[in-house]
């Protein structure tokens, strides 16, 4: 009797953790939309590259050129905005000050740009800055697809 009872407990402790392991059906987890931005360019310099939509932010990354490196007016940095579907402003951010391009054509890491309201950012704007962080051109906004 008591085998027989262990052996059901056992049965029933196996099939619930097999069972508690398995996701749903239709729970798989879906990639993050991403939009290519096509190039800013001022002159010969350009910023290019990608924006990943999350719930409340966006990343950006990608290359920027620069054809001088004669001072910080001449370097060449990336800048994004997002907004929110009236248009208001919810955050800014740029590339970091160790992917500047000065005088060269530089792959700038990904930077996130803070998004804070139910359902993230409807749009955003990339722009070319220069060393100053002097915005010299934006892109028309991008919208969340």
């Amino acid at each position: 009797m008591q085998t027989r009872l262990a052996a059901a407990l056992g049965t029933v402790v196996l099939t619930a953790g097999t069972l508690l392991g398995v996701p749903a059906a239709g729970a798989q987890t879906s990639a993050y939309p991403t939009t290519a931005y096509a190039r800013v360019a001022v002159g010969n310099t350009w910023t290019q590259g990608t924006i990943t939509w999350y719930n409340r932010s966006v990343a950006v990354v990608g290359t920027h050129k620069s054809v001088s490196a004669a001072g910080p007016a001449y370097c060449r940095r990336t800048w994004a905005y997002t907004y929110d579907s009236a248009g208001a402003k919810l955050g800014s951010a740029g590339s970091y000050a160790s992917d500047t391009a000065c005088g060269t054509t530089k792959d700038f890491s990904s930077f996130d740009v803070l998004a804070d309201v139910p359902g993230g950012a409807a749009s955003v704007r990339v722009c070319l800055d220069d060393g100053n962080l002097q915005d010299l051109l934006c892109s028309p906004p991008y919208r969340r697809p």
